[in-house]
């Protein structure tokens, strides 16, 4: 049965700060520190506790630097927690980070399988594969030329047409992939749809309170790396667009 917990886990960014405007600054703060850079640390999750269970479709709203993407990371193993556990259970198949992994000199082709591999893939269902995701790329005789000639947009359809042909039971998807033209969103979008509706546990990060209201069984609320709220989408939705409203 697959399940994710968190119990715990704060995720803290160690940035440098230089903290000075001019070359007055910068002397006076060497001689101070003895030429040390402070460091400024940033929590962006703060001691969440959280479970999501099978069956569960999350959404998880919040601002722009609430911790959103670092949870959906963080649950993928990406990111290490500074303090307390998390437990996966079940294999992840996350949606972010499309252009990750992909060798710039080597084919299209080539990348399939390499980029299949980071995702977890064994080689063989990867040799499996390797015409269904050709095919839904659309890119042709390009899928023999090195990827540090494709376009962005190419590039982004052949990283969707892989991470969205790797099975697993927990899906971690981080806003809407926008791949291509018209007619091959209208394809990410089906196959998205599909890929949800297969998955056996969802955590979805989104904008589009619309789409959390639709898609999700429940949702939580970030704020400043803390969970502020946790319920019904229509519940926590509500509740966010009135303090979203009250602020404004």
């Amino acid at each position: 049965m697959p399940f994710i917990r968190l119990d715990h886990v704060t995720v803290r960014y160690d940035l440098d700060y230089s903290g000075w405007n001019t070359l007055k600054d910068f002397v006076l703060h060497r001689l101070r520190e003895g030429g040390k850079k402070p460091l400024r640390h940033i929590d962006a999750l703060r001691d969440v506790t959280l479970e999501v269970s099978e069956g569960e479709r999350l959404g998880v709203l919040g601002r722009n630097g609430a911790g959103k993407s670092t949870l959906l990371r963080t649950m993928a193993g990406i990111y290490p927690p500074l303090s307390g556990v998390v437990t996966t259970v079940g294999r992840v198949r996350a949606l972010f980070d499309l252009s990750l992994g992909f060798e710039p000199d080597a084919t299209g082709r080539e990348n399939i399988f390499f980029r299949g591999l980071l995702l977890g893939e064994k080689p063989e269902a990867i040799r499996k594969k390797m015409a269904e995701i050709a095919e839904f790329t659309e890119i042709g005789d390009f899928l023999d030329v090195p990827v540090k000639c494709y376009s962005s947009g190419m590039l982004v359809r052949l990283a969707f047409a892989i991470s969205s042909a790797i099975e697993g039971d927990i899906l971690l998807l981080d806003e809407v992939v926008a791949a291509g033209d018209l007619h091959f969103q209208e394809k990410a979008k089906k196959r998205l749809l599909e890929m949800i509706d297969r998955s056996r546990l969802l955590v979805l990060v989104s904008h589009d309170l619309g789409a959390i209201r639709e898609i999700c069984n429940r949702a939580i609320w970030l704020d400043g790396g803390r969970v502020r709220m946790d319920g019904s989408p229509a519940d926590v939705v509500a509740a966010y667009t009135a303090m979203e409203s009250s602020v404004v």
